[in-house]
């Protein structure tokens, strides 16, 4: 029986050789924004290793949009020249080359995980005022943001179009929109971060109207031919918060508005939430999405196995299978997946005698 997880899969103008997606990973590496050799071997050595799409880290849209000091940027002209070097690069390799643009709220303004990941305050070196629907701190520890008044979330909008444009001049043929993981678009969705009284806060109709008015935004500046793909954070796990039912109703909206795909997480919206974490255990939020928006999907977390990634689209759960640590771990993961699922994949001249 033929695998399914190799066979391609045609969206807009865009056809991926598979279904393998390299998840957005941030690598807080930058140094204002900018793409480096680091950003060239990590993006490109996974495209050498056989994934259909390599999408860049969430890559901000300004510059107090960053979750670090150290993350990717795209809020600037000069942001352009070393992200198409990266984009020329996996495109070559018969990938393609997406981006996810992010907008990080109350949650920017962080020191790099590896040193310590806690809050950096306005006052103190490399910190700034951060930025949110309501002036809620994300815990403990984090300053209070700024709640954004009506210019601020038009300079919001504004910026991830202006993105949008950048992205193209690099070369990206795939552009994901970041509403996930407790940024700034998910605070404006869930009721455990937006208490705002006005026509951006309180009803779903008005807790969505940032995002779509970002998506709307986006596919206006983006290509025709080119898809627009769309993170959600499924659900909150947390009683009171963002539902897996209405990430159902948002996604057929944001269909309308021309979104392609929806790239299916949760949580991260508060912190210390319990969550029942394990193999697969997201892909119910893709398949649900799929089913009842009418959209493709793509599946998230601790996707480990080159048989369970083909049991999720075989079974037509999710069209795409979106894959993080184990793609840290092995960036030829799908090289070696298409040998075990017996796959006929080309692997790259230069190391195809280690391919039988």
């Amino acid at each position: 029986m033929a695998s399914l997880l190799f066979t391609p899969l045609t969206l807009r103008g865009v056809t991926l050789k598979n279904r393998i997606t390299v998840s957005p990973m941030c690598q807080y590496s930058s140094e204002d924004g900018f793409a480096n050799d680091w950003h060239f071997v990590h993006l490109g050595s996974r495209a050498v290793g056989g994934a259909g799409l390599v999408i860049f880290e969430a890559t901000s849209v300004e510059a107090l949009g960053r979750i670090s000091p150290e993350d990717l940027g795209i809020w600037k002209d000069e942001h352009i020249a070393p992200l198409a070097r990266i984009t020329r690069f996996i495109h070559e390799q018969g990938a393609v080359a997406g981006i996810q643009l992010a907008h990080a709220g109350r949650k920017a303004s962080t020191q790099r995980p590896w040193e310590g990941g806690g809050p950096i305050a306005p006052h103190e070196p490399k910190g700034w005022k951060t930025v949110a629907p309501s002036a809620l701190p994300f815990d403990a520890g984090y300053s209070e943001p700024e709640a954004l008044d009506e210019a601020g979330l038009q300079r919001v909008v504004r910026a991830f179009a202006e993105a949008t444009e950048r992205a193209r001049a690099a070369g990206f043929r795939v552009l994901e929109v970041h509403a996930a993981h407790g940024y700034l678009l998910h605070q404006f969705l869930s009721p455990l971060a937006n208490k705002r009284t006005d026509r951006y806060g309180g009803t779903f109709e008005n807790r969505v109207r940032l995002t779509r008015e970002v998506v709307q935004a986006v596919r206006q500046r983006w290509p025709a031919d080119l898809p627009l793909f769309v993170r959600f954070s499924c659900t909150d796990w947390v009683e009171g918060g963002w539902t897996l039912e209405e990430s159902v109703e948002l996604a057929k909206l944001v269909k309308q508005d021309g979104a392609d795909l929806i790239d299916c997480s949760s949580g991260a919206i508060a912190p210390g939430v319990k969550i029942p974490v394990g193999p697969g255990y997201q892909t119910p939020f893709a398949e649900r999405v799929r089913k009842e928006a009418g959209i493709p999907t793509g599946a998230v977390g601790m996707i480990r196995s080159p048989f369970q990634a083909e049991h999720i689209v075989r079974t037509e759960q999710a069209d795409i299978v979106i894959i993080a640590r184990e793609l840290l771990r092995d960036p030829y993961w799908p090289l070696h997946a298409a040998r075990e699922l017996k796959a006929k994949v080309t692997w790259p001249a230069q190391y195809d005698r280690a391919s039988d």
